[in-house]
């Protein structure tokens, strides 16, 4: 599989000196395949070292932090030598040891050239627990599910990817029909590794369904061994709440829908878990749509995604046979597959999304991004025939610069508004297609 965050690692071990590079990122969304594949193809050898697998490493880092005698005490748990010059050294699960996390910062004083990459599913929450990290001693880069473009690779379609890496436009549409049914295959299998591995393989989407339970099953064994004892209930409360707080009318989270009398003081914690360690995105709501966007955001008031559409698919038990009935995939379930997909996108692309509802009004934007000094509302259609009343009473109001509605429907530019596919999204963001 090839990943679009191998480029940055690229990038990160050109530099003449390096900071020790953290990759962070839910469970199972292949951080541990991506640096051992870097490592495999970069480097003559790798030296790996898991700290949640081997409890042992721990005992390194217990005495002192000098990284000459760390290094020293790793070549003699590897049982080799490590070539400061040419390996890549691997700490997998490094939030499992506190004090690695603090050597980072010795280790690069001592040697800036060393080649060393962390990893941990639950960094973000380990930050947030009082963990002290290395401030300007690393880098640190994110890994999400697999986007459309990775999906299309995984599954031998590079051509197709390629076109649409391309961003021309008028070539892409010509393989809209093409360029829809994998989008909808996309929508259903999702962007964990594991999944996507598994429809390459069987060619049929009715294989994924077991690995996305499996998926599923193991982030909620996770909340048993790393939450806190005091949320774990508060925590799968609202994690079983999340596909019918997405279903209703109006998805903004309710917290009476987890638990009758439920206030957001008892949940608050629980949902920051959730979201620190990569399993949800939270979209915050503005009334008004200024620069930065972030200072108009109304934290109290925000809708939950998952992290990949699959799993939402999975969690809301969606038939696989729904492919079977045209475009009623992306009408189905209220069209919330569709913005799952778009909040996804806009991440890969380290875009914050909010969503726009002022008061007093049935007016709604799905969600309004910041692109350098430009506010831009983007709203998420399901069908081809659609209707942007939201959007227009927005561009009325606000005389934006840009305004977007993404759907089924070919690309489109009108005097105030331009529809843009749903499959060329991440172009679009990336500045590809105008």
């Amino acid at each position: 599989m090839k990943r679009v965050l191998y480029h940055k690692l690229l990038e990160w071990k050109n530099q003449a000196t390096r900071k020790p590079l953290i990759l962070q990122g839910a469970r199972q969304v292949g951080k541990t395949w991506l640096m051992q594949d870097f490592g495999n193809n970069e480097f003559a050898t790798t030296a790996y070292f898991n700290f949640e697998t081997n409890r042992d490493l721990e005992e390194i880092f217990k005495s002192d932090l000098d990284p000459e005698r760390i290094l020293k005490s790793l070549e003699i748990t590897l049982g080799r030598k490590i070539d400061h010059t040419n390996t890549l050294i691997i700490f997998d699960e490094i939030q499992s040891c506190p004090r690695a996390i603090n050597a980072l910062k010795y280790l690069f004083e001592y040697n800036p050239r060393l080649y060393i990459v962390a990893a941990g599913s639950l960094l973000g929450v380990a930050i947030h627990q009082g963990v002290s990290f290395p401030v300007g001693k690393v880098t640190f880069l994110e890994l999400q599910p697999m986007g459309f473009n990775e999906f299309l690779r995984a599954i031998n379609e590079e051509p197709l990817a390629d076109l649409l890496e391309d961003g021309d436009i008028d070539a892409i549409e010509t393989f809209s029909k093409k360029l829809t049914e994998l989008l909808k295959t996309f929508l259903f299998v999702g962007g964990m590794p594991e999944v996507v591995q598994a429809y390459a393989e069987a060619g049929a989407i009715d294989k994924v369904r077991a690995v996305q339970k499996n998926l599923l099953t193991a982030y909620e064994n996770d909340f048993s061994k790393h939450a806190p004892v005091s949320q774990l209930p508060r925590i799968r409360m609202v994690w079983q709440s999340i596909v019918g707080q997405l279903a209703k009318e109006n998805s903004k989270f309710i917290y009476s829908i987890i638990r009758t009398g439920a206030r957001a003081k008892e949940f608050e914690m629980a949902i920051e878990w959730l979201k620190d360690s990569g399993l949800i995105k939270k979209v915050t709501r503005i009334t008004k749509p200024g620069l930065p966007l972030g200072t108009y955001a109304l934290w109290q008031d925000f809708k939950i995604y998952l992290n990949d559409t699959g799993l939402l698919c999975a969690m809301a038990d969606l038939s696989p046979e729904i492919l079977l009935k045209g475009n009623s995939l992306f009408s189905e379930f209220k069209g919330i597959l569709t913005e799952q997909y778009v909040i996804q996108t806009l991440t890969l692309n380290n875009i914050p999304g909010y969503y726009w509802n002022p008061e007093n009004t049935k007016a709604e934007v799905d969600f309004v991004i910041q692109q350098k000094d430009n506010v831009i509302p983007v709203e998420v259609k399901s069908a081809e025939n659609v209707k942007s009343r939201s959007l227009r009473v927005y561009y009325d109001k606000y005389e934006p610069k840009k305004c977007i509605r993404t759907s089924l429907a070919g690309y489109k530019k009108q005097e105030w508004m331009t529809n843009l596919p749903l499959y060329a999204l991440d172009q679009w963001l990336s500045g590809k297609v105008h």
